[in-house]
């Protein structure tokens, strides 16, 4: 039934933990397969993905080429976009049987999460949830569940190094786009490693410059 995709680079760190929730779904049929779409890992990313037995695609360095193909190699009738530094939980298993069975026509993201207790990580998930209110705008960190027939409907996710989440999303639009209460926890590292004001700035201008029309591969440089 669903196809997860999850496009990796020297993932070892997160990957497990993200493969995890995804056994017991594959043991109650809900998954039908889980498409590990390489970039050109030197580490232990590969071997934990074959030990997880999920199907490796290797491919060239680039999110949104990643995912394309992942989706090429994809069986199942719907997909479910996930990075490698995030963890779904709570029922999210529930929930994605509720939306294929009930919202056929559209698209879903989950709540957003971070695996840090910091009041700032709190703060930012609040901003997160008010940017997803106002603007219908969830992140790539966020996962993408959406039917196969939608997906190449408008398109699939174009060959860009970045910002494919934010394009994808803007061709599905804010009708056909629904929010789960289940949580895809994500690795803080990135704001931890950055700062969370600085790392939230640099996020907002990134998708500022996408907006007016400034090529992924120059905002590429900025994102870090």
């Amino acid at each position: 039934m669903l196809s997860v995709i999850i496009p990796t680079l020297n993932a070892e760190q997160g990957l497990t933990r993200t493969m995890a929730p995804l056994v017991p779904a594959a043991i109650d049929g809900l998954v039908r397969d889980v498409i590990v779409t390489d970039g050109g890992s030197d580490d232990l990313t590969l071997d934990i993905a074959d030990e997880a037995g999920a199907t490796i695609v290797k491919s060239t360095r680039g999110r949104g080429q990643q995912l394309k193909e992942g989706a090429q190699a994809a069986q199942g009738d719907w997909l479910l976009f996930l990075h490698a530094d995030t963890v779904l939980t709570g029922n999210w298993n529930q929930e994605i049987r509720t939306h294929i069975e009930k919202h056929t026509e559209q698209a879903a993201a989950f709540r957003f999460a971070l695996d840090d207790d910091a009041g700032r990580a709190r703060l930012m998930e609040k901003l997160v949830r008010l940017r997803c209110a106002v603007f219908a705008l969830p992140y790539g960190d966020q996962g993408l569940l959406i039917s196969r027939n939608h997906y190449d409907e408008i398109g699939g996710f174009g060959e860009l190094p970045l910002m494919e989440d934010v394009d994808i999303v803007r061709r599905i639009g804010r009708r056909r786009l629904r929010f789960l209460k289940s949580q895809a926890v994500t690795s803080a590292a990135r704001y931890q490693k950055y700062g969370y004001i600085i790392r939230a700035v640099r996020n907002l201008t990134c998708v500022m410059l996408y907006f007016v029309g400034v090529k992924p591969e120059t905002i590429r440089k900025l994102y870090g």
